[in-house]
């Protein structure tokens, strides 16, 4: 049995052909910001119930697009998970203010609200969580932290769709939050593609504008800021539609799958799941805290089971951000960056995938303890 860590048959490539056909042969011929786009932005907003849902060129260019809305600069801070992807760190650094980077929980691995308020100055803008993996972050906390310090909250919710917290979907805590609809993301596309959702027709409106170089819509060639080519694509814009219907029986699938494994992980010496339970989950990836970590990839390997270790340095151990890292640790980071290994689980594995990984990782577990 051989269990890849992503399938390469995630998307029907039948039906991506038959929308290449019908956006190809359209009287039309509107390839970008097009009435599909129109459509999948319209849906997603009636789904989460926001004022304005902005399609883009990806989730990294919503964050810059957002941040670029908010006029960050030189001189802004911008609070940041110390671990994560480095869209968080880049993009206020790409708009010339200073990420500051907060540690994170070294169980969850979303960042720690207590850490964030520490850091809060006189210099602060924005403060941007991150879900991690399984992991919402503690929005409710971090939206008592941004609005008692009159800051404005980013919620970085690429890897996040389809999770809720307090009955409140990801994405919607802050002034706005950010999707990616990267490939192997829980409603990726065959391409790169990402949405600013937000509660504020204004931060949407700007949003709008400067995704297209900062035109309106309305006339071209009439542009009202400096912005960004960041537009999405209507063939992928149709595939989204298409897909949208079928993303809560997806999303259940995969936290089935989360749940069976936390159940069965609970417990084993050496190695730690997520927490347990719903709330405040997404479905994105997987992943498991193991003291050796290493040693379980290679023995899941042998065992034709395909994992993945994110993230082996925090952001600001990475060389491209050492110049913003103060002389101090990130004890909660560099856990994770030690431990982490995240295993299969998306949707269209069968039972009997789920049985051999989970036995192969307790296997390891159990033979390791008993040594």
């Amino acid at each position: 049995m051989s269990i890849p860590f992503f399938p390469p048959d995630l998307f029907d490539v039948e039906e991506l052909l038959d929308l290449v056909h019908e956006v190809g042969t359209a009287p039309e011929q509107r390839f970008i910001l097009g009435a599909r786009t129109a459509e999948f932005e319209s849906a997603m907003r009636e789904s989460l119930g926001v004022a304005d849902a902005v399609a883009c060129g990806s989730g990294t260019s919503a964050l810059t697009l957002l941040l670029h809305a908010l006029d960050v600069g030189p001189g802004d801070e911008v609070i940041v998970p110390a671990y994560g992807c480095a869209p968080l760190a880049a993009t206020p650094v790409l708009r010339g203010a200073t990420p500051v980077f907060a540690d994170v929980d070294p169980w969850t691995m979303v960042v720690d609200p207590v850490e964030v308020e520490k850091l809060v100055t006189g210099r602060t803008k924005v403060i941007m969580p991150a879900h991690m993996f399984s992991v919402m972050a503690d929005m409710p906390a971090l939206r008592r932290v941004a609005t008692d310090a009159g800051v404005r909250l980013l919620e970085d919710s690429a890897v996040a769709q389809g999770g809720v917290l307090a009955g409140r979907p990801a994405g919607t805590w802050g002034d706005a939050g950010v999707f990616s609809f990267v490939q192997v993301k829980t409603f990726g596309m065959p391409g790169e593609g990402g949405m600013v959702v937000t509660g504020d027709p204004a931060l949407g409106r700007a949003v709008r504008m400067l995704r297209n170089h900062g035109q309106d819509g309305r006339t071209r060639f009439l542009h009202h800021r400096v912005g960004h080519n960041s537009r999405f694509d209507e063939l992928m814009a149709a595939f989204q539609l298409r897909r949208l219907e079928g993303l809560p029986g997806r999303l259940e699938r995969r936290a089935r799958i989360g749940d069976h494994y936390t159940e069965r992980f609970t417990g084993l010496p050496g190695v730690l799941p997520p927490p347990p339970g719903r709330d405040g989950r997404c479905f994105y990836v997987y992943s498991l805290l193991a003291e050796h970590r290493d040693d379980l990839r290679d023995h899941l390997a042998a065992a034709g089971i395909g994992s993945h270790v994110y993230y082996r340095d925090p952001l600001p151990a990475q060389p491209a951000f050492a110049a913003y890292a103060p002389d101090r640790d990130w004890p909660g980071a560099r856990h994770a960056c030690r431990r982490q290994l995240a295993i299969p689980v998306y949707p269209h594995l069968t039972d009997a995938q789920v049985e051999h990984i989970a036995d192969e990782v307790r296997r390891f577990a159990l033979s390791r303890g008993a040594r």
